[in-house]
């Protein structure tokens, strides 16, 4: 079956997605926190309505949106992947305060940009990121993560 949007060499994106949040959950074992997966937390502008976070903690106060996007396969910016992330940053936004938030997405280096795709994002899309969020990128081959901003 032709599936154009789908990741090379996967049956899945769904499955890359959650397969992602398994090793963001093994990373911040690694840092003492204890995570649950999809988290359900009020928030809201106006009123509040519970979301679900991919990962979090009620009682040490994290929030979690993991991202595992890459640049498309000819090096372009995947736009309507990007769109995610700006909606991860609406939902923090609108998160009860207190929380440490963190978008956790993978580390994708572009030769031709000379950039990762985390690193592209909070140079073009700084205005949409809330001061309290922090972006960390995760390094597949070398098990580990940096924060970006």
């Amino acid at each position: 079956m032709n599936k154009p949007f789908q990741r090379k060499d996967t049956d899945s994106n769904t499955q890359v997605g959650r397969d992602f949040e398994g090793l963001t959950q093994a990373f911040f074992l690694t840092q003492g926190l204890h995570l649950t997966p999809g988290i359900s937390i009020e928030i809201g502008i106006s009123g509040r309505k519970p979301h679900k976070f991919d990962l979090g903690d009620h009682g040490g106060k994290i929030l979690i949106e993991c991202k595992s996007h890459t640049w498309t396969e000819g090096g372009n910016v995947p736009s309507a992947k990007i769109t995610t992330w700006d909606q991860a940053m609406f939902y923090f936004h609108a998160a009860p305060s207190g929380f440490r938030k963190v978008l956790f997405v993978l580390r994708d280096f572009n030769q031709k940009r000379h950039e990762t795709l985390g690193q592209y994002y909070v140079r073009t899309k700084w205005h949409l990121i809330p001061e309290d969020v922090e972006i960390w990128e995760f390094d597949e081959a070398k098990n580990t993560a940096a924060r970006i901003k």
